[in-house]
C-alpha cells in the first residue's frame, strides 16, 4: 500500500509540471483559468494581488471589448475590468 501512494503522489505532481500556462492576453470569452504565476514584479501586478487575483485563484472572462481592450473576468463573487497592458506578466492556466 506504501507503493502505491508513492505512485500517485508521483503521478499527480508529473501531470502538474506538464500543464501548460498562457500569457493573460490569450484568454477569450468564456474561457475558465486558474491563475499560475506573476513573471514580473510591477507595481500593477501586486496591485492585482490585492484585489484577490492571486496564484491558484480561478475565474471566467465574461467580456472581451472589440478592440481586445479591456477584458472582463468573474472571480470570488464579482467581476474586474483590466488592461491586457495591467496583466502583463500574469501567466494562466486554462481549466476549459
Amino acid at each position: 500500500m506504501h507503493q502505491k501512494i508513492q505512485f500517485e503522489v508521483s503521478y499527480e505532481s508529473k501531470l502538474m509540471s506538464t500543464t501548460a500556462t498562457i500569457p493573460f492576453s490569450d484568454v477569450r470569452v468564456g474561457m475558465r483559468a486558474r491563475v499560475a504565476s506573476y513573471t514580473k514584479d510591477q507595481p500593477e501586478l501586486r496591485r492585482l494581488a490585492e484585489m484577490g487575483l492571486t496564484e491558484g485563484t480561478e475565474f471566467e472572462v465574461v467580456k472581451v471589448a472589440p478592440l481586445g481592450d479591456p477584458i472582463e473576468i468573474s472571480l470570488r463573487g464579482y467581476r474586474l475590468c483590466l488592461r491586457r497592458k495591467e496583466a502583463d506578466g500574469l501567466l494562466i492556466v486554462v481549466i476549459s
